[in-house]
């Protein structure tokens, strides 16, 4: 058993939240989904979680600033950033965050299927 492979899913549409989460399952990984970045925190596995598949606009704290508020705590997973409003800034920021995905939905869940790989593949040089 792999320590620390929850794929954690925060979405406020339940829907995409609950899809996502079959798919990461399918893919043989532990998921784990939140209608909020604040449940998520709240929730403690954040230590836990090996890639965060994020939504961007969401009512109270958004996809960018949870992230950004783990990268300053020390605690940032690898990060896949969706949102059915894209925007270049937007795109600018989630980069500059170093997010391995920012994808439009509707997305092909291929496209998030590599992402996920991406994220989880071992790090060459050990831990970074």
């Amino acid at each position: 058993m792999t320590i620390g492979k929850i794929i954690t899913v925060i979405d406020d549409d339940e829907n995409v939240r609950v899809a996502i989460e079959g798919l990461v399952r399918s893919l043989g990984y532990a998921a784990r989904g939140f209608a909020s970045a604040r449940q998520f925190l709240d929730s403690g596995i954040d230590g836990a979680t090996a890639c965060l598949i994020t939504d961007i606009q969401m009512a109270g704290l958004n996809g960018l600033d949870l992230y950004a508020g783990l990268i300053a705590a020390g605690g940032a997973p690898p990060v896949i950033f969706i949102t059915a409003f894209p925007d270049e800034r937007i795109e600018a920021r989630a980069r500059a965050l170093g997010a391995l995905g920012f994808l439009s939905k509707p997305f092909e869940a291929q496209a998030l299927v590599h992402c996920i790989q991406k994220a989880v593949a071992p790090r060459a040089g050990g831990p970074g």
